[in-house]
């Protein structure tokens, strides 16, 4: 750990040691890593992730630190915290290029501003471009395998790639840097001219609809889990009499059963029994196997 501190000190990244990481994610538990690095450039991004990989030191990546849970034990390696890694731009008039720390309410922003339309199904999902990508975020009928061009990446062997659109396997919260070690560099994404009006009007409708449907006031992850085919979990939950279900400070949302909430002071293991309890009281009432969104960092 003292050459990685080093290797930061000299090329003016922010790294903290013992971090607490219940302050980077939105869940707001979790314990101390060993160290957290902030590269804020694509070339310090590249040189963490090439240090690290080539002395074998453990690392995990996190943009906004949606959509993840830690232990409460902490995280014996470093993370690499992608939130100061913002640049974004216009390309081609109709095309947005944004490196992955680029939070989703900015670019949703950004297209408004530049009377772009077709992104505004996520205004208001707390990831970033990164982040979304990876699981091919999605809400109020749009996905972004509707707005994407093309993807660059680290591979496993330190080359930097470009995937197409066809070649990103798209699908249900999934693409193919899914469970891989393969790093999101940037998002080329294809948008439309439109009225911006119409555009803020749109905006405007889905995030009251979220601010009405959704437990916003309390830390979470976001939905905890993924649509069962056939079905809504937060409504297979509720179905099964577990809204208000609670272990410690976690708790099942009485706004929207398919949010576990933190009421204040949960651990990770609070959270992880709310979820274990949801989904074994599901499958024993109605034979449905609930399966997570939030990722375990680990």
């Amino acid at each position: 750990m003292d050459l990685f501190i080093k290797f930061c000190e000299e090329n003016g990244i922010k790294i903290l040691l013992n971090e607490p990481l219940c302050n980077h994610l939105t869940f707001k538990v979790g314990g101390e890593c060993a160290a957290m690095v902030f590269p804020h450039t694509e070339s310090l991004l590249l040189g963490c992730i090439g240090f690290l990989r080539n002395n074998k030191v453990k690392h995990y990546i996190i943009g906004n630190g949606s959509n993840l849970i830690a232990s409460d034990t902490g995280y014996d390696g470093v993370i690499i915290n992608t939130c100061d890694f913002r640049e974004i731009k216009t390309e081609y008039g109709e095309y947005i290029e944004c490196s992955a720390g680029v939070p989703l309410i900015n670019i949703c922003r950004y297209a408004l501003d530049n009377s772009l339309t077709g992104i505004e199904f996520a205004y208001g999902i707390p990831g970033t471009a990164g982040g979304a990508i990876y699981m091919n975020a999605g809400a109020y009928g749009g996905e972004m395998k509707d707005i994407i061009d093309s993807v660059r990446y680290l591979d496993t062997d330190g080359e930097i790639r470009t995937a197409r659109f066809d070649e990103l396997e798209l699908g249900y919260r999934k693409s193919m840097f899914t469970g891989t070690d393969l790093v999101i560099l940037s998002l080329c994404i294809k948008l439309n001219k439109g009225n911006p009006d119409n555009i803020e009007a749109e905006m405007k409708d889905i995030i009251g609809r979220r601010k009405d449907k959704q437990p916003l006031e309390y830390p979470s992850a976001g939905s905890t889990f993924k649509r069962p085919e056939g079905y809504y979990a937060g409504a297979l939950i509720e179905e099964c009499g577990l809204k208000g279900y609670s272990v410690g400070g976690a708790c099942v949302s009485e706004k929207h059963a398919g949010f576990v909430i933190n009421k204040g002071g949960a651990s990770c293991s609070d959270i992880l029994a709310v979820i274990d309890h949801c989904r074994k009281t599901v499958y024993e009432q109605t034979g449905v196997t609930l399966e997570t969104e939030v990722r375990f960092i680990q």
